[in-house]
């Protein structure tokens, strides 16, 4: 690897080390529906988000839930400390395709419908709220 090169990956990693993120990769579910949920929890509090989420009547809001608390537990092992009520935000939340499996249908008179089995994957990424204001 090149000064260059090493240089541009010494500072992404150096950025890196100030976000709070978790990634969920290769969810068997649409990303359209993933959407649907990722949406009600962007911007909020986390503790708030989290509740959301629990009463929440989607499947894709268990995954979301459980992704939420990785986050919270990494930025957590990063600062050495325990999240506080009221500390915490969801900055960023996006949900990406995935690989899509095509499969066939059989249909009438020797045609295939096509099936096209979607899945995605979603990143979230928290931070404190006084970052927020400054």
């Amino acid at each position: 690897m090149g000064l260059r090169k090493r240089q541009a990956a010494d500072a992404i990693k150096d950025a890196r080390k100030s976000e709070y993120f978790a990634k969920l990769r290769n969810v068997p579910s649409s990303p359209r529906k993933m959407r649907l949920v990722v949406d009600l929890i962007r911007g909020q509090e986390v503790f708030k988000a989290l509740g959301i989420l629990k009463f929440s009547n989607k499947e894709a809001a268990v995954k979301v839930e459980k992704l939420l608390r990785s986050a919270i537990a990494n930025w957590e092992q990063k600062n050495e400390r325990k999240a506080e009520a009221g500390e915490l935000y969801v900055s960023t939340v996006f949900v990406d395709c995935a690989p899509m499996l095509k499969r066939l249908r059989p249909a009438p008179q020797g045609r295939g419908y096509r099936i096209r089995k979607r899945s995605n994957h979603v990143t979230l990424f928290v931070d404190t709220i006084n970052k927020e204001n400054a």
